[in-house]
């Protein structure tokens, strides 16, 4: 199994306490993920975030419909958290949440590992481009939902 690896980070102006609380509630992931995916969660909402919170969702990858099932590893408010694909599409998938102070504001970091099946055939053309597609529009959508101050 090939092992792949993502970082995303970008700044936000508010501090890791003000920022976190969007991260923390579940229900904001349809905010941050592209209508194409047609994304659903189907976990009840509100949801409860702690080490070992089950979420599932429904979603579609190129037309193909999947059920994703996630588990919250590590939960350390304003600071990180943790998932892992228990259920989907991935062999492997870990997605690491870091917030961490900055200039006033808030570096928020996304660093995935993740393997694909069949990667030597799918990585390159359908895997890798889709997960990169899909960063731009979070990174897109936070800064529309946390523009930076206008400066003089």
């Amino acid at each position: 199994m090939t092992i792949r690896e993502f970082t995303a980070e970008q700044w936000l102006p508010l501090p890791p306490e003000e920022i976190f609380p969007f991260f923390a509630d579940a229900g904001n992931l349809n905010l941050l993920t592209p209508p194409w995916v047609q994304f659903k969660i189907l976990t009840p909402l509100p949801i409860t975030m702690r080490p070992g919170t089950l979420i599932d969702y429904r979603l579609r990858i190129h037309g193909l419909p999947v059920r994703w099932r996630t588990r919250i590893n590590v939960w350390e408010p304003s600071r990180r958290f943790v998932d892992e694909q228990l259920r989907g599409p991935y062999r492997l998938w870990e997605h690491e949440h870091t917030f961490e102070p900055r200039n006033g504001g808030t570096l928020a970091r996304d660093h995935v590992r993740y393997a694909a099946p069949l990667d030597w055939l799918s990585h390159r053309w359908f895997v890798r481009p889709d997960i990169e597609k899909i960063f731009r529009y979070r990174t897109e959508a936070l800064n529309r939902l946390f523009p930076a101050p206008a400066t003089a």
